[in-house]
């Protein structure tokens, strides 16, 4: 049904895995927008009430589809090339990734490798995040001459703090799943063959109780969370004119 994901519904569990392992599943427009199509299906969804989602082979999504851009040799053209895709991109994952964060359901990243950049920021859109050891989690963005995008920004803000967010966007420098658990990011560190049974004895785990409930706590959490984001785009508003994601 999808070019780019694999879509499994079976027992009030939905798997949407990231399906583009020759390039370790990177972000590309069409990419966005079927993932825009699955987040709705999953909103108009009443038998699902949780989502683990993955990537196929030993990543969990590379970020943004830098193929075209890396062809260019001239430094400023590829900026350039970089800075008009990711306008494009962003406008997608504006919609898509709030819509994600704030579906009913109860959402898990099973993180099985690389999370980079705007995949970073996927895995950040979901409640849960597992991962295997030695996952690699970077943000390229500064490097590349734009600033990271305001709806990774404010996660990261809200869940490590303003020092620590500034040390992770600026610097680029890369950090492991275990980095990631010591600073209470992710929520467990599961060897690879049991990441997947893991990932649904948890939702198995939280769709067993009271979905209001769930759904309400979920919804109140992520509210609050809201205002402080919002807090932050007051400071420079044109800084993130288009650049809503990572």
């Amino acid at each position: 049904m999808y070019q780019n994901f694999l879509v499994d519904r079976d027992d009030k569990i939905a798997v949407v895995t990231l399906n583009r392992p020759e390039k370790r599943n990177p972000i590309n427009e069409e990419m966005l927008s079927e993932f825009e199509q699955i987040v709705m299906s999953l909103r108009d969804d009443a038998s699902s009430r949780a989502v683990i989602l993955t990537g196929t082979g030993n990543s969990f999504c590379a970020g943004a589809d830098l193929s075209m851009v890396k062809r260019v040799t001239d430094p400023a053209e590829r900026q350039r090339l970089f800075a008009l895709a990711r306008n494009r991109r962003a406008r997608l994952i504006g919609r898509t990734f709030p819509l994600f964060e704030n579906l009913e359901q109860v959402s898990i990243a099973a993180i099985n490798g690389y999370a980079i950049g705007g995949g970073w920021g996927l895995a950040l859109s979901c409640d849960f995040r597992l991962a295997v050891p030695g996952a690699q989690f970077w943000l390229p963005e500064v490097d590349l001459g734009v600033p990271l995008g305001i709806g990774t920004t404010s996660r990261l803000v809200s869940m490590i703090g303003i020092a620590r967010a500034k040390e992770v966007i600026i610097t680029g420098d890369r950090y492991t799943a275990e980095d990631l658990h010591s600073w209470g990011m992710i929520n467990r560190l599961v060897v690879p063959e049991m990441l997947m049974e893991t990932a649904h004895d948890l939702a198995k785990r939280l769709i067993a109780k009271n979905p209001r409930a769930v759904a309400g706590s979920k919804l109140s959490v992520n509210a609050i969370a809201a205002v402080a984001a919002r807090e932050v785009t007051t400071v420079q508003p044109d800084l993130f004119i288009h650049t809503e994601e990572g």
